[in-house]
């Protein structure tokens, strides 16, 4: 099977064509050492961050930016995301709380992306006011 693929680990943005022939994977296209890394690895087991929101209670926004601490799986991400839009948390939050620990299995926690006071703590005024 032949994939074509844009690098994404510099600016040069390759293209590359990875194939694999009697085991062996091949890539061609790449300007550097990164480029035929990636296309390895996305060849065998490509990982994505998983970035998104999850609900929050309480908060000044409706929404908590989340993160994953490492990359997944790609074919893990619907189910990571399906899991995440279950998850509720109660403000106030801390950027790096963990919010949810292994998502499905994948051994990669999901933490806070940003810090989130309550609507009701008085902090919230004196950083508006400036």
């Amino acid at each position: 099977m032949k994939k074509e693929i844009i690098c994404i680990v510099c600016p040069n943005s390759c293209r590359l064509t990875v194939s694999e022939q009697n085991g062996e994977i091949i890539v061609s296209g790449h300007e550097c050492r990164r480029g035929l890394e990636h296309g390895i690895s996305e060849y065998r087991d490509p990982r994505r961050m998983l970035t998104s929101t999850v609900a929050i209670d309480g908060g000044t926004l409706p929404r908590l930016p989340v993160i994953s601490t490492a990359e997944i799986p790609r074919d893990k991400l619907r189910g990571c995301l399906e899991a995440l839009y279950m998850v509720r948390v109660r403000a106030p939050v801390k950027g790096g709380d963990l919010i949810v620990e292994d998502i499905c299995g994948t051994g990669v926690d999901i933490v806070a992306s940003r810090s989130m006071s309550r609507t009701d703590d008085p902090q919230n005024d004196k950083e508006a006011s400036g």
